[in-house]
């Protein structure tokens, strides 16, 4: 069976080569790659491009710095190794390699191909100080998983990213392929050879592709067939056991966008991580146009994985919106190695974090409360990062610092804009439009094929609505003042209130209010930069805190268990006397311990809430005329 396969990828590779070109497919010139997945050395695979022929003296190879929808620089040029550039006697031309992600290859016009090996980054992530984002590295276990986000494996001529893309893979038997890219030949003559086409570059890097032992499911939702494929390494799940939450989930995100129709095909890559081994730990997904990879725990409950695919995959699914639909010219000719940013992050990743939870609310998989509590969350996260930043300025420069570290705020406070934006807009239409349906209103005027000019569109959204739009991105937006979200949401009748809400003494649910120092385990402390519950606030402890005694008992890991313990049947007038090391300082401390509370947000109807107010707030949570 070894020797078939390798006969096979020999003729391939003949094929691939001088006259062979343009066997593959009429389309003019492509680049025909091939990566051989079966003979896989030291956990490298290799990677073979034959372009068609140059007429430049010099020509530059790159490897992607920057992929769409990751917002960082990763250099996926520091996973290749061994690269060559060989003319058309096989002899090696000299290459000259310029930086990180690029190589100048001398005599370009006698380039036939170029052939190098790529390192996976799931099994580096432990070792590499900024680890690629899991969702978008390469995973390569051999015979068992290939997770080919393929800007890790396949890079482009400089000048020639408009090139179409011929993509052969050479497959392990008993492995299948799950992908958005399309097909290019019957494989049915070759069932250890897959072929797919790709019409530019972009395309490439845009369809990810897993290769694992068939466990997926398919369905369709209003005309768009979804497709789960999981790969679980323990075989802990199948993608069956996921099947009915996302065909309820996905019905209810097609239904909350009605007409919206940019794909016909969606993918969804499920990869689950075994923490018990050297393997991906960054959770989360990476939206393309009609796929996602996701990347879970292998070990986490059915219910809290079901709840995580939810509230992932629903984001990644309404990219199909944006920057799908409606995208600037920075996505529509991304850099890959000098990439300029759009300065409109708060609606490619907010728009979209905001949609991920409007339709749960809509379309009934979530209460009021529920979706009010995580609002006012996203209110809470957003004042960890600077909430005077202007969100243009820090789109059009994430990728530098300070605006780099503020990334994250994109799915809180720019999930927050398109809230207050909704709002306005449901109160300026008498409820008759809000954010989906100026989104709805975009993709008609723009499309997959039709990008925006950057500096237009806040211009644009105004004329197609009122000036007080223009008030609120100028001020909230464009400009650095805070947003009074009480302000937006009075609009339907609603107050942010203080509450007080009940913990443990030690615990507020699952989350401890005292740690325990990783270097000495016998240093416990008060966590700082958390807010803490009366029992802390009323004996006046702080964060930071070490405590060294409780009613005289020396604190230690084992000592503090009973004490947690006994602390769920504690009376309010209960005494307490605790000593405590604050900056080298021992400090005595006692008093009661009380009934433990800590004072939290909540979203409230107002009593006199008119008419008017709520007949928009059901225009809002219900979708009413939308």
């Amino acid at each position: 069976m070894k020797k078939i396969i390798l006969i096979g990828l020999m003729a391939l590779l003949l094929n691939a080569c001088g006259a062979g070109k343009g066997a593959v497919s009429n389309n003019p010139n492509p680049i025909i790659t091939t990566i051989d997945l079966v003979n896989v050395v030291d956990d490298r695979v290799k990677v073979i491009l034959d372009p068609d022929k140059f007429t430049l003296p010099d020509v530059v190879f790159k490897m992607p710095k920057t992929v769409p929808g990751t917002y960082s620089t990763d250099n996926y040029g520091q996973y290749i190794t061994d690269l060559e550039a060989l003319d058309y006697d096989g002899k090696t031309l000299d290459v000259e390699q310029l930086d990180d992600n690029s190589w100048r290859i001398a005599n370009g016009t006698k380039l036939d191909k170029i052939q190098y090996w790529v390192n996976d980054t799931y099994d580096s992530e432990n070792d590499v100080e900024d680890a690629v984002f899991s969702p978008a590295g390469t995973n390569i276990a051999v015979g068992k998983n290939y997770v080919l986000n393929l800007h890790g494996f396949v890079g482009y001529f400089d000048g020639f990213k408009e090139q179409p893309y011929h993509i052969l893979i050479q497959k392990p038997t008993g492995l299948s392929a799950t992908t958005s890219l399309p097909i290019a030949l019957d494989n049915k003559s070759d069932m250890s050879l897959d072929t797919f086409i790709a019409s530019r570059y972009f395309e490439v890097i845009d369809n990810p592709i897993m290769y694992a032992k068939p466990n997926t499911e398919s369905f369709e939702i209003n005309g768009i067939k979804v497709t789960l494929s999981l790969y679980s390494p323990n075989g802990v799940y199948k993608a069956a056991d996921l099947r009915d939450r996302m065909v309820a989930m996905m019905g209810a995100q097609k239904k909350f966008l009605g007409d919206v129709d940019a794909t016909k095909e969606y993918n969804i890559l499920l990869y689950l991580s075994d923490i018990n081994v050297p393997d991906a730990h960054g959770f989360g997904a990476l939206e393309h146009h009609t796929s996602t990879v996701v990347v879970l725990p292998e070990a986490m409950p059915k219910d809290r994985l079901e709840q995580a695919m939810v509230d992932v995959v629903s984001h990644e699914f309404f990219h199909i919106v944006t920057p799908l639909s409606v995208h600037s010219k920075e996505i529509q000719f991304f850099d890959f190695n000098a990439p300029k940013m759009s300065q409109h992050l708060w609606m490619y990743e907010g728009t979209t974090e905001y949609f991920a939870n409007l339709f749960q609310i809509q379309q009934g998989l979530i209460n009021e409360d529920e979706f009010y509590d995580r609002m006012l969350a996203k209110i809470d996260n957003s004042k960890f990062y600077d909430d005077e930043m202007s969100f243009t300025v820090m789109s059009k420069n994430i990728l530098n610092e300070p605006y780099e570290a503020n990334y994250a705020n994109v799915y809180e406070k720019g999930a927050l804009i398109n809230m207050c934006l909704d709002l306005l807009l449901r109160e300026k239409s008498k409820g008759e439009k809000g954010v989906l349906w100026l989104m709805k209103e975009l993709s008609k005027k723009y499309g997959v094929d039709k990008p925006f000019n950057d500096d237009d569109l806040f211009r644009e959204i105004i004329a197609m609505t009122y000036p007080e739009v223009g008030v609120f991105f100028n001020t909230h937006v464009i400009g650095s003042t805070p947003i009074d979200y009480t302000e937006f949401l009075n609009k339907v009748g609603l107050d942010i209130m203080d509450e007080q809400q009940q913990t443990s003494y030690f615990f507020d649910g699952q989350v401890p209010y005292i740690d325990v120092d990783v270097q000495n385990d016998s240093v416990v402390f008060i966590r700082e930069g958390i807010q803490l519950n009366s029992f802390f606030n009323d004996l006046k402890l702080q964060g930071g805190d070490i405590l060294k005694t409780i009613d005289d008992q020396e604190v230690s890991v084992d000592a503090l268990r009973p004490i947690i313990q006994d602390s769920f049947s504690w009376s309010a007038e209960r005494p307490i006397r605790m000593v405590v090391d604050r900056e080298g300082e021992i400090v005595p401390v006692e008093g009661m311990v009380g009934t433990p509370y800590k004072m939290v947000k909540k979203v409230v109807s107002q009593d006199n809430a008119g008419p008017e107010k709520i007949a928009l707030k059901n225009a809002w949570l219900k979708g009413i005329n939308e």
